[in-house]
């Protein structure tokens, strides 16, 4: 696990694909509401989140954007208090750029049975600042530039096609990446996402992130560390999951 608080939060974010929605419940007098939701990331980490008019908590927002996400990274452990976890305020509003459906539906596929329904629409949350609980008296609180990963405008031009052509062409490495690197287990990891600071990868209903050894901003230097990546998991032991 980084050490880093403000690395920490963003790996949470960026692994974690559902959160716990608070907002304030507009038909009772702005009392709290907390709900789940599907989430994703943009390139910078803001959470995305694919919502239907018609919810409670999408009424509440177009009332009062202010809002809250808590994203659960304890892993089911015997002592969930003992675990990670993320809590991030801010404000969201609807994101109608192709990018943010694109990232968002690449991060859950399912929701593409209902993504064309024209009740919804992505929202994008932006972070003002974030509480990390990361164990027992490992409390922070960080502004939100140390949340957010700056933007690498070449690499994002890019990150379909690597993407595309990763899933399509070098599944064995994804499998390598989830296997040796990331100590996963089964068959048909696929990658969903890259932005400056790692991977992300899918199993049917779990997820994965694979951080890079340093910021990549181009295409060049992301083939460059997914192909050293593929090489220093080689490198690694394979021990069969039973």
């Amino acid at each position: 696990m980084a050490e880093d608080p403000a690395l920490n939060v963003r790996r949470i974010v960026r692994t974690i694909d559902r959160a716990a929605l608070g907002t304030r419940l507009r038909s009772h007098g702005g009392v709290p509401y907390v709900s789940l939701v599907l989430a994703a990331t943009d390139q910078a980490g803001r959470p995305l989140l694919l919502l239907s008019a018609l919810a409670d908590h999408t009424r509440n927002l177009e009332a009062d954007p202010a809002a809250s996400l808590l994203f659960d990274a304890t892993g089911g452990g015997e002592d969930a208090l003992a675990g990670e976890r993320a809590t991030l305020i801010g404000r969201a509003a609807p994101d109608p750029a192709p990018e943010a459906r694109r990232r968002f539906l690449s991060r859950h596929p399912s929701a593409s049975m209902y993504a064309g329904f024209k009740d919804f629409r992505v929202f994008c949350f932006t972070p003002e600042r974030a509480h990390l609980v990361a164990g027992f008296g490992r409390i922070h609180w960080l502004d939100a530039p140390a949340i957010l990963t700056p933007p690498a405008t070449e690499l994002a031009d890019a990150e379909a096609g690597i993407v595309d052509h990763m899933n399509q062409d070098h599944a064995d490495a994804l499998q390598l990446y989830a296997t040796r690197l990331l100590g996963q287990d089964g068959d048909g990891w696929t990658m969903t996402g890259i932005d400056p600071e790692g991977l992300d990868l899918r199993r049917g209903g779990r997820t994965a992130r694979l951080t890079f050894a340093r910021r990549i901003e181009t295409a060049a230097a992301a083939r460059a560390e997914l192909v050293r990546l593929v090489k220093v998991a080689r490198e690694q032991p394979h021990h069969d999951v039973a």
